[in-house]
């Protein structure tokens, strides 16, 4: 049985069982409305997780906290190591045509280009609506807070060029909590639409000449 983390209850496991009864009714009949359908039931559920995991992480430090200003030290430690231990370090291993564990890095790469070729240079006349969902091990990243905008830009370099929008980053970090909690409601919009405006995927790119090229 797979362990979910302590955060995760029966509504998120019953969110986890509408996404693969959508997705499964996306296979039987991969149709505009099956995909659209599959696509809603994916982004409710990643919000709900994302949510899920704030509030978790939220009560978690407010208790880290209590246990500080009240000197619980045994219990504030105890907290604190049940963050670090969850860490693991992540090892480039991976397994051959075979089976057997690969972990040099040049067996990796060539394991990882013959697995890429199969893929991709298919027969033609493969149904490419027959799709199994992939699941991955990347943990679910929180919500940007408004305490982490103010660390970001306390460390803005000063005296550098300015982007498209001509704001000196001087001129951001003297606008203080106002201009920066504007920036916070800014960013956490793109986050819960995941999608950034157009003017942001533009760039300025300047020619410098150095001697002797």
């Amino acid at each position: 049985m797979k362990h979910h983390k302590t955060w995760f209850d029966y509504e998120c496991l019953g969110l986890l069982d509408q996404r693969k009864q959508a997705n499964i009714q996306w296979m039987q009949d991969p149709s505009q409305s099956n995909i659209e359908n599959l696509n809603n039931v994916r982004r409710d559920a990643s919000k709900h997780f994302r949510n899920k995991k704030k509030a978790y992480l939220k009560a978690k430090i407010e208790e880290l906290e209590t246990n500080s200003k009240i000197k619980n030290v045994r219990d504030m430690y105890r907290g604190i190591n049940d963050f670090t231990k969850r860490y693991q370090l992540r090892t480039n291993i991976v397994k051959d045509e075979k089976g057997n564990l690969v972990a040099d890095c040049h067996s990796i790469l060539a394991r990882w280009r013959n697995n890429f070729s199969q893929l991709l240079n298919v027969q033609h006349g493969v149904n490419y609506g027959m799709q199994t969902e992939i699941h991955t091990t990347e943990p679910l990243i929180p919500e940007p807070s408004a305490f982490e905008f103010e660390l970001v830009i306390e460390k803005l370099k000063s005296h550098k060029s300015t982007g498209i929008d001509q704001i000196p980053s001087e001129l951001i970090k003297t606008g203080g909590s106002i201009i920066c909690g504007e920036i916070h409601k800014l960013i956490f919009s793109i986050w819960d639409k995941e999608e950034l405006p157009e003017e942001w995927k533009e760039s300025i790119i300047v020619s410098i000449y150095k001697k002797g090229g």
